[in-house]
């Protein structure tokens, strides 16, 4: 019994070791996630620009018509819209890609040593870039709409920050499972097309009834919250911070434990 318990620790500290190294190597997972984005879109003269102008034609179509299906002002309801589909994109896209994130560096993982948490990483990174191309559509709509610079906004970057190490984790998680059971995948991807209708991203919170005003818990709606109202000019309540906090934790556990458990089979399941 005294000597289980003494090599009990080895499977986490060896995980925690592997996601330290995995993160700490940003000179590879980065250099390959902007290769992934150049691969994508190769003999393209506008690259990932392809999907902002897609982005923004969806806006201009939704926009005003979702305006005055829900009755409001469309300075109000076009940089909440502009914003949630765009981040919205960022979450759903980390979520979908995260279930085949090992399964698809088999090749690195069969013949080198590589940290699992890398391909996390280069996951995330390569989302953060087409995220920054979608993000110029809010410029001009922020300006039409009356928003300014602000201290305020200054708030999107400890939110942003949650959300990815929230994304990270799911994702850490996601790729073990997946890589197991490769029918998870689709159970994922029909889940995230449910959790759209449960989160506001294109409809307002505060149009919500009370008796429904549960939905607003779910991680994604809060984690958004969190993001979107600094760049809206509004300061997250108390309560969408501890939320955020308590889901990221929460979440992380789980896929350190996941992780912890189930690192090593990866390599045979891929």
């Amino acid at each position: 019994m005294a000597a289980a318990s003494a090599h009990s620790p080895a499977p986490t500290a060896n995980a925690l070791a592997d996601w330290l190294r995995g993160t700490a190597r940003i000179g590879s997972w980065l250099p390959l996630a902007w290769y992934d984005v150049r691969l994508r879109y190769r003999r393209s003269m506008l690259g990932p620009l392809w999907l902002t102008i897609s982005m923004g034609a969806m806006l201009l179509g939704m926009g005003p018509l979702y305006a005055a299906l829900f009755n409001v002002p469309m300075d109000t309801f076009f940089p909440h819209l502009a914003l949630g589909l765009v981040l919205w994109m960022f979450i759903s896209g980390t979520i979908v890609e995260s279930c085949g994130v090992f399964t698809q560096s088999a090749s690195y993982l069969k013949h080198a040593d590589t940290p699992l948490s890398l391909f996390v990483w280069r996951l995330e990174a390569r989302q953060i870039v087409q995220l920054a191309h979608h993000a110029l559509l809010y410029v001009p709509i922020a300006w039409w709409a009356g928003i300014r610079p602000s201290p305020v906004m200054l708030l999107f970057f400890p939110g942003f920050l949650l959300l990815v190490l929230f994304l990270h984790a799911l994702a850490l998680a996601l790729g073990i499972i997946c890589a197991r059971f490769r029918d998870v995948s689709q159970i994922v991807a029909s889940l995230i097309g449910f959790l759209l209708f449960l989160t506001p991203v294109v409809w307002q919170p505060d149009k919500l009834p009370e008796r429904l005003r549960f939905v607003l818990n779910n991680p994604f709606a809060v984690l958004l919250a969190l993001v979107r109202e600094p760049l809206l000019g509004k300061v997250p309540s108390a309560d969408t911070w501890a939320m955020a906090v308590g889901w990221t934790i929460a979440v992380a556990i789980v896929a350190f434990l996941v992780f912890a458990w189930k690192r090593r089979q990866v390599v045979y399941w891929v």
